[in-house]
């Protein structure tokens, strides 16, 4: 077994593990957004990888492949690479996602 401790990031983005193994790359972290927040900033963000989230506690707005979406407390998302998305934590709660990216 491996733990890791590491300090957030400026952006609140806390990368717990990140591994290649064979053909497969993934990162693995955490991610609070205080309210009124978005991420990013401004613009989209694209990576490489497909992005999957569990929202833990509040709940984020967003849009993604040029769907607007609600995602509350408890439930999931999927964010296939190559698609252009954000989210904005609208609530009066920070909003804390667990968060995986998968490069194969």
């Amino acid at each position: 077994m491996e733990i890791k401790k590491e300090s957030f990031l400026k952006s609140g983005l806390m990368n717990l593990f990140q591994e290649k193994t064979g053909e497969v790359d993934f990162k693995f972290g955490t991610v609070t957004i205080p309210p009124g927040e978005r991420i990013p900033k401004e613009g989209f963000s694209i990576h490489e990888e497909n992005e999957y989230a569990v929202i833990i506690e509040g709940e984020v707005e967003g849009e993604s492949g040029g769907k607007a979406f609600c995602t509350p407390e408890n439930d999931a998302t999927f964010i296939p690479a190559g698609e252009a998305h954000w989210v904005e934590n609208t609530g009066n709660k920070s909003c804390k996602v667990v968060w995986v990216l998968i490069k194969s």
